[in-house]
């Protein structure tokens, strides 16, 4: 007999998780690829917005997960 699933809150809840593993190790790499940038100037001056942008991005979604696994973990 097939073991039990586990309450479809409790995945939401693991999927929140490993999302937010990802996204955390992605803004970790913008927010180090921002560092380097910024070591190198005035070389390649040109790339700040582009690079920054992409640090804003990472952050803002690694935010919003970890809101959700908040809110779904406080329920």
């Amino acid at each position: 007999m097939a073991e039990p699933l586990p309450p479809v809150a409790a995945l939401d809840v693991e999927a929140l998780k490993l999302e937010a593993r990802k996204l955390n190790a992605r803004a970790t790499q913008a927010k180090m690829d921002l560092h380097d940038l910024s070591e190198d100037l005035p070389t390649h001056w040109e790339r700040i917005l582009e690079v920054a942008q992409v640090a804003h991005d990472a952050h803002a979604a690694l935010m919003a997960v970890r809101r959700q696994l908040a809110e779904a973990t406080s329920a």
